[in-house]
């Protein structure tokens, strides 16, 4: 015998959205320790630490809405669910990308095309300085050049590592930040009444803020 269940009031599933976005968008102050022997990873450690937790978080978060809704048939319910499960999707996506750049980096730095000499001379920095793309000024040489030997790499290949630290970095907080504005968007979409008669009459803008976004992100990548 099943017992029916009242569905999730306007205001529990607005705050089912509202704590996602929260969690979301709380990794991008994450911490992680790191070693000045891996320095240029510091800028994705913290959100490389923390992403699969709030992975797990939403994931069980999710299985609870679904559990007390048993299967959402009221349109806020519904509106909340499509929401939840593209910030969930979007979010993982963006977390296993994040995982591939800094493996990439690993790898850069852990397989050297040839073998160098890790005692820097005067000379050995200039003519790496002389490669960069960027214009540092001298007290960033300097500190640059203490980073990378605490790595154990040459300057130019540690400005290199650096930056696609910096540009891995760059990518999961704008998409953390899409997602987390999604939600918060969506949660005061549910708590507007006239919510049920737009996502019902199958209007394009009645639908969740993260659905149209990836929407248009598939028709602009076709």
């Amino acid at each position: 015998m099943t017992t029916d269940r009242a569905p999730l009031s306007r205001t529990d599933l607005a705050g089912l959205l509202t704590g996602a976005a929260q969690s979301v968008s709380g990794i991008l102050a994450a911490e992680y320790p790191t070693a000045a022997s891996r320095s240029y990873l510091h800028p994705v450690l913290g959100a490389l630490s923390a992403g699969p937790h709030v992975v797990g978080e939403l994931t069980d978060r999710l299985e609870e809405f679904m559990a007390a809704e048993r299967r959402p048939a009221t349109s806020a319910g519904l509106f909340t669910l499509a929401s939840y499960a593209s910030a969930l999707g979007w979010f993982t996506e963006s977390l296993a990308e994040l995982t591939t750049a800094v493996d990439q980096i690993c790898t850069r730095v852990g397989i050297p095309t040839e073998p160098r000499n890790l005692d820097f001379s005067a000379t050995e920095d200039a003519e790496e300085e002389d490669g960069f793309d960027f214009a540092f000024s001298a007290l960033e040489l300097t500190a640059i050049r203490t980073a990378a030997q605490a790595a154990g790499l040459p300057p130019g290949n540690y400005v290199d590592v650096l930056s696609q630290s910096l540009l891995a970095a760059s990518r999961i907080t704008d998409a953390c930040m899409e997602i987390s504005s999604g939600l918060i968007e969506d949660a005061a979409y549910v708590l507007d009444e006239a919510a049920d008669q737009i996502w019902t009459g199958g209007e394009p803008g009645g639908l969740p803020t993260l659905v149209r976004s990836l929407l248009a992100r598939m028709e602009a990548a076709e």
